[in-house]
């Protein structure tokens, strides 16, 4: 694996950034691609980076005019999309690995736990649908002409800049405050929260891997915590505690739509994943990184800077209302 020529299209987002470290680390000759506007989460300065907007049909022609024997793309949410990025690479690429997203499965599970042969099927999300779609095309393209594609599906994979709730910072300044917060459901349904870097440990070692080729793997963690459990957690690392109002998932879309597409869509049901087939691949992969350590990070970052610390106003308004209702 060391050597490998490695293209990334994005690098320097959540989930990407731990990925591109890793990559470096692990001895591969990496290049990202992106528009150059993200300072929150540096690149290793051993990467080769190029500023353009991939969406730029002649900007993506010309860094696809290299070869390269990894591209991961990053940044694909439609078959459009992704129908530009593969002709683009065409004859060019040994591998292109496309990032898709755990939320493409059935949706609410009819079991547990989650394996990559669960079937895919969001009919609450749009964006959802897209990755699905995606997907389709992408295996049309391996059993068609053997394109050399590689899918992954990870989870809700979070570093020190993503509090897991709708709303962001808005859950945390009201615990400090005080304020009640509200848990969909009855804040029993299981969830697994996967740090940046142990989502890198699993992803690395599958590039340029001879056994990925046509294949899906999910890259999760088996930190698995209620959602009440997740809000106790970050309280106690914010140095406060958290009074929880349970409120229906549906009750919540009711007040604040977009809240609600992702809770139905996703979060409303449990998610515990079986990733035997990732270790398959990668026998050493093990997520060392539990959720207490992670709410520290959260925390410890947002208090550095009083200007990260930015609320939604629609959220809160929308607690608000849901706790007035709920709680009389």
């Amino acid at each position: 694996m060391p050597g490998l020529r490695v293209l990334f299209l994005g690098g320097t987002g959540i989930i990407s950034s731990a990925c591109s470290w890793r990559a470096v680390e692990a001895g591969l000759d990496l290049t990202v691609v992106n528009r150059g506007k993200t300072s929150t989460r540096p690149l290793p300065p051993e990467a080769r980076v190029i500023t353009a907007d991939i969406e730029d049909a002649s900007a993506f022609a010309a860094v696809a005019g290299e070869d390269f024997d990894v591209v991961v793309d990053w940044l694909a949410f439609t078959p459009d999309q992704v129908r530009a990025r593969t002709d683009a690479l065409r004859g060019r690429v040994g591998q292109y690995v496309f990032i898709s997203s755990a939320s493409a499965y059935q949706t609410p599970p009819a079991r547990l736990p989650i394996t990559e042969s669960t079937p895919l099927r969001n009919p609450f999300w749009q964006y959802s649908r897209n990755k699905i779609a995606c997907e389709d095309l992408l295996t049309g393209l391996y059993r068609d002409e053997g394109y050399p594609v590689t899918i992954v599906r990870p989870s809700h994979t979070y570093d020190r800049t993503l509090v897991p709730f709708d709303g962001g910072w808005t859950i945390v300044e009201r615990m400090r405050r005080g304020q009640p917060v509200v848990v969909h459901g009855d804040g029993t349904s299981l969830w697994t929260l996967t740090h940046h870097r142990d989502f890198a440990r699993g992803l690395v070692p599958l590039l340029g891997h001879p056994r990925t080729l046509g294949e899906a793997f999910q890259i999760t963690s088996d930190d698995v915590l209620t959602w009440d459990q997740i809000a106790h957690t970050l309280a106690s690392a914010a140095g406060t505690s958290a009074q929880i109002v349970h409120v229906p998932s549906d009750a919540i879309a009711a007040v604040h739509p977009a809240w609600g597409a992702g809770l139905l869509g996703d979060k409303t049901h449990s998610a515990v994943f079986d990733t035997t087939k990732l270790r398959r691949v990668v026998p050493d992969f093990v997520a060392t990184i539990p959720f207490e350590t992670g709410a520290r990070e959260i925390i410890s970052w947002y208090d550095e800077d009083p200007a990260r610390r930015r609320t939604d106003a629609g959220i809160d308004e929308a607690m608000n209302t849901l706790i007035a209702r709920y709680t009389s």
